[in-house]
């Protein structure tokens, strides 16, 4: 779905010239404001949900076998080492002069996505004290300031990527783009979250988290309830786009509600759910067709997974995150491989690749970013091994991280995975793998969501 672009009213930003003060309590009230969408827009969208092609009734109930969340523990002696290898990855890619770090190794690019990443992994390294207090406040404090300084595209919101050793925009393969090429309201939301986390535990960086967004025109973020970004390709005019898709759409929805932003279509899972089977499973799945919308519609890990460790989950994401980490566990029960499957970048081209439970109408295949499917490489995924053991721990997610344990290179970081049809590792060593890892760890540890609006350190 696309419209033709109109420059936001600038007056209506509703993030300059707020106060640290405010922008928190904002952030108290958003909080709850959240959790009452979810629970309430349901009642009048659940009869509506099903859709065409749908295979079960529209009522979202509890599955009956909804293990509880897991007890914090301590991490034992080899997860303490698997984290001090998701942390050497960040270690050997950041740019000592902006603070930023590489989306994958020695290409010195990051997105809003990657960089949220980044500052995931920092705040996760800093809970399970692989960096001491003083490292931990330089590297954000320098992090922050260079994202604080970032060239907006038309002068209104973030570039879709940039140069980390100049902070110059430029297109996804880092070359120089003087306009830029628009932005991406997930990847926008995606670094939000972090900053969330800052504001709320770490006190004395709010106000350079609240500059980093303080001249953001967040206007063209929302309309009618949903997300929308922007696309800009050489000779042809600036675009808005409908952007999101189920899963995706519902965890940048969570920090752009904090931000006061009209999101409440985007925020519902409901609003465009239709399920689909897979492995006997009635799996969540976007019911927007893909070739009217123009978007793909990949099932996957990885929005699920982020929602649950870094914001907690409400009982419809619980619901539907458990039905996509089901199918994965039955897909392994039926062919005896280990599945854990999502995004992932890859060591060869195009070098990244969707990893779906459900794709392009068919299971259990890996597509490009335009849906079409890539042969060979499905890969088995080593975050979202982590992460669903993080927020599960059944005996399959051992499996599953026992099956994932020797993909790293303590001095380097973690790979992305495993192909499964060649059998050899994915040797990717990306920003958004470590940082998974780095959060799983430190949710283990924690026991619970990373932005925890209670907590005071």
């Amino acid at each position: 779905m696309t419209s033709t672009y109109r420059p936001p009213d600038r007056d209506s930003n509703l993030v300059k010239a707020r106060s640290s003060i405010v922008w928190i309590l904002a952030i108290v009230v958003a909080f709850g404001s959240v959790l009452w969408i979810e629970r309430e827009s349901g009642k009048e969208l659940i009869a509506k949900a099903a859709g065409p092609g749908a295979t079960a009734p529209a009522q979202l109930q509890a599955s009956p076998d909804l293990p509880p969340p897991p007890a914090a523990r301590p991490l034992t002696e080899e997860e303490r080492r698997w984290a001090q290898a998701a942390w050497a990855y960040f270690e050997r890619n950041t740019e000592t002069a902006t603070g930023l770090a590489h989306s994958v190794a020695g290409f010195p690019a990051t997105t809003l996505w990657d960089s949220g990443s980044y500052l995931m992994a920092l705040l996760a390294a800093r809970q399970l004290d692989l960096v001491d207090a003083g490292a931990f406040d330089a590297r954000l404090s320098l992090a922050l300031g260079s994202l604080a300084k970032l060239p907006l595209y038309g002068g209104v919101l973030p570039n879709k990527s940039y140069d980390t050793r100049t902070l110059a925009m430029t297109d996804y393969q880092n070359r120089p783009s003087a306009g830029g090429i628009g932005w991406s309201a997930i990847d926008i939301g995606r670094l939000l979250v972090p900053l969330n986390i800052v504001a709320w535990q770490h006190p004395r960086h709010t106000e350079a988290a609240r500059r980093v967004i303080a001249r953001w025109n967040t206007a063209g973020l929302a309309r009618d309830g949903q997300l929308w970004g922007m696309q800009a390709q050489e000779g042809t005019a600036p675009q808005a786009v409908q952007e999101g898709r189920l899963g995706y759409e519902q965890y940048a929805a969570r920090t752009f509600a904090l931000m006061g932003l009209d999101v409440d279509v985007a925020a519902n899972w409901l609003h465009q759910l239709r399920w689909i089977d897979v492995e006997g499973v009635q799996v969540p799945a976007d019911r927007r067709e893909v070739d009217r919308f123009g978007a793909p519609d990949p099932v996957l890990s990885e929005p699920f997974m982020l929602e649950g460790m870094e914001l907690g989950w409400g009982r419809h994401g619980r619901e539907l995150a458990w039905r996509v980490y089901k199918a994965q566990e039955a897909r392994a029960r039926r062919t005896g491989i280990p599945t854990a499957v999502s995004e992932d970048h890859l060591d060869q081209a195009p070098f990244f690749a969707y990893n779906a439970v459900h794709a392009a109408g068919k299971p259990w295949i890996a597509v490009n970013e335009k849906g079409e499917e890539l042969p060979g490489l499905r890969t088995l995924s080593v975050k979202a091994a982590f992460a669903w053991h993080a927020l599960y721990r059944t005996p399959y997610t051992q499996t599953l991280v026992k099956a994932v344990a020797g993909l790293h290179d303590p001095a380097r970081g973690w790979f992305a995975g495993r192909y499964e049809e060649a059998g050899r590792a994915n040797e990717a060593l990306s920003a958004n793998t470590n940082a998974v890892v780095l959060e799983s760890l430190a949710f283990m540890q924690r026991g619970g969501p990373l932005l925890h609006h209670s907590e005071k350190r």
